[in-house]
């Protein structure tokens, strides 16, 4: 018997052990990743050029990458990383892109880490030009702000975090109801229950198919949607109605993935399809960012969701060059026929939104596997 319990012991730490290994591997590739993207784009107040288009560093591809930065910072607080985003949110003032009067979701995006920022050492001058701009856009009676699923990912987690931070429910109780117009609504509703999935946007419903006949989904759409339920569940407190509804629509699109995954743990571009079959990092890490959040939280149960997450965090690790640079990023569109092919070696039109995804998938399956305390003990 107790050699039993000795054998049964020493499994046990055996497990741990190799838990907080690995805990530490996932660590070291997404500081990896990320000193590659900050060391490429030293610069964090430079425009972008691409397509003979010049752009603020506050477009969304760029604000997608301080989501993925400032969780990282969560776990590895580093001076280098604060300095970064500090001098990126003064130079842009916080201001969302293209000013207060912006009503659109990609401008608001960036919003999401200067509130964050703001968390850590409170000053008004953060806070003030978001409040302006989301109170501009509150006061309209139009619903249908958010006509394509991205939208959803770049502005509703701004509004449940301005809810949380300053104590007004009425940014929650908006961006609810622009996310229902979205999911109900707009072109017969977003959200296909059945399947589990949304389409992208009110030009690609139902019958939206590809040639196999299959429905389309994109992976990446979907998991912007993924990530802004988990976003905003993560703000509200979890006996209220709208952390109830969203949790519903976690659950069922949780399942959907389950469903979908390849066997090498990515998801295809065209999620229920063979079109466009291969490895595509962004939805994956998102997805993998999603599910790993549930697991923390109680949310979703059972080991068939960590299997999951297991084998998209092996997934994504293998699209790490020696750099740090990341292959199978799909480039920017709006379907999974954009930007094919998906390759290792492509370099895609924006590097920094695939950055931040990686760094959100990377983080939450670290905290998953208890990487947090490993490296607050580290930290000492």
């Amino acid at each position: 018997m107790r050699l039993h319990l000795f054998a049964m012991a020493m499994t046990c730490c055996l497990s741990v052990s190799a838990q907080t290994s690995l805990a530490e591997e996932v660590l070291n590739s997404a500081r990896k990743v990320n000193t590659y993207f900050m060391q490429k784009y030293a610069d964090p107040t430079e425009d972008t050029h691409v397509g003979g288009k010049t752009r603020p560093s506050s477009l969304w591809t760029r604000a997608v990458y301080y989501e993925g930065l400032t969780a990282l910072y969560d776990i590895d607080p580093q001076p280098i990383y604060m300095n970064y985003i500090d001098r990126w949110a003064e130079y842009h003032q916080w201001t969302p892109r293209n000013g207060v009067k912006t009503t659109d979701a990609d401008d608001q995006c960036c919003a999401q880490t200067y509130i964050w920022r703001y968390r850590k050492t409170p000053d008004p001058k953060m806070l003030a030009p978001i409040t302006d701009n989301l109170k501009r856009q509150m006061s309209t009676c139009k619903e249908d702000y958010w006509w394509w699923i991205d939208a959803i990912q770049m502005a509703m987690p701004v509004y449940a975090m301005m809810s949380k931070t300053t104590g007004d429910s009425h940014y929650m109780d908006y961006a609810m109801r622009i996310y229902n117009y979205s999911r109900n609504e707009i072109s017969g509703g977003l959200f296909y229950r059945k399947d589990g999935f949304w389409w992208r946007d009110k030009r690609f419903v139902s019958p939206y198919t590809e040639p196999d006949g299959k429905n389309c989904y994109w992976s990446r759409g979907n998991g912007w949607v993924y990530a802004a339920i988990v976003r905003c569940m993560n703000e509200l407190p979890p006996d209220s109605r709208y952390y109830r509804q969203l949790k519903k629509d976690f659950l069922i699109m949780s399942r959907a993935l389950l469903k979908w995954q390849r066997a090498d743990g990515f998801w295809n571009a065209s999620l229920a399809s063979t079109a466009y079959a291969g490895k595509e990092l962004s939805g994956t890490a998102l997805f993998l960012y999603g599910m790993s959040w549930g697991l923390k939280q109680g949310v979703l149960k059972g080991k068939k969701y960590r299997r999951a997450c297991d084998h998209a965090w092996q997934a994504i690790s293998d699209c790490i060059h020696q750099t740090g640079f990341l292959g199978y990023v799909q480039g920017t569109g709006c379907q999974p026929a954009d930007s094919q092919p998906v390759t290792y070696d492509k370099v895609p039109d924006f590097e920094d939104y695939g950055t931040g995804c990686f760094l959100l998938g990377a983080t939450a399956y670290c905290q998953l596997l208890g990487g947090t305390a490993q490296l607050k003990r580290s930290a000492q």
